[in-house]
Formats: structure tokens, C-alpha cells, sequence
């Protein structure tokens, strides 16, 4: 299962620039990871400064 993005996003983006397969985008109101495209290794959790990438 993809990795989700909670409202506790800050959009400060600093996952869309880890992401290996580029399935991070800015959303209307927070970033928001596309589960096709997501390949679930956590490097967008890593670097999310207030935890809201969960898997």
C-alpha cells in the first residue's frame, strides 16, 4: 500500500525532492503521493519534518 500525506503537511516539499519516482506533487491544500507510482520505500517519510507520511 502507498504511503499517504496527513493535513499535518507543512508543503515545505522537502519529500517531493526524495522521492525516486517523482509520485510526490503539491495537492491543493497539502502534498499528496500518487499510489500508482509509489513504490512504498519510505524515503519521503525519512525526510518529512512533521511526520505526516505514513505508510
Amino acid at each position: 500500500m502507498a504511503y499517504t500525506i496527513s493535513d499535518e503537511c507543512i508543503s515545505c516539499g522537502a519529500c517531493s525532492g526524495e522521492c525516486p519516482t517523482d509520485s510526490i506533487s503539491e495537492g491543493a491544500n497539502h502534498y499528496e503521493i500518487n499510489p500508482d507510482t509509489c513504490i512504498d520505500c519510505g524515503a519521503c517519510a525519512d525526510t518529512c519534518p512533521t511526520g505526516a507520511i505514513t505508510a
